[in-house]
């Protein structure tokens, strides 16, 4: 499966991103109240982890669930408390943040975690491949979908 996501995944351009120092980077998208989950999500990893950069995109329309959804995110993360920690202590890091969003409302989270200076050297968003249909056979995906409207 990991050769299919990275032959799919599509380069962005660099040119902007690069000629602007990082300290200039706002978060992608304002708190939208009227999405609690992305705003937890948002809060408490700005909260644990101070990032520099921070990205969190909802992709749950892309997933076979219903419209208005939050059970799929993915976020970007880039914060100097990565510095010198291998891939797998990063993503535990986001992980442990998010444990309560993770055990309840979300169903899926794809994690990038870089240190200012990879982010310097390649500011880039991984895009997701399209949906397969693998929620359609989970049935805990209606009670996490339930528990993120509660």
């Amino acid at each position: 499966m990991l050769p299919r996501v990275l032959r799919s995944a599509r380069p962005i351009s660099t040119s902007l991103a690069l000629s602007r120092p990082l300290a200039h980077f706002r978060p992608h998208m304002d708190p939208d109240p009227s999405r609690p989950v992305e705003r937890a999500i948002r809060t408490k990893l700005t909260d644990s982890l101070k990032p520099d950069h921070l990205e969190v995109h909802n992709e749950s329309h892309m997933h076979a669930v219903p419209p208005g959804s939050e059970s799929h995110f993915r976020v970007l993360v880039v914060s100097s408390l990565f510095d010198g920690l291998p891939l797998i202590k990063r993503h535990r890091l986001v992980n442990e943040a998010l444990k309560e969003e993770l055990s309840s409302c979300v169903h899926a989270l794809a994690i990038q975690a870089k240190t200012p200076e990879q982010w310097g050297s390649n500011p880039t968003l991984v895009k997701s491949p399209p949906c397969m249909g693998g929620s359609k056979g989970d049935h805990t995906v209606e009670e996490k979908l339930k528990a993120g409207r509660d």
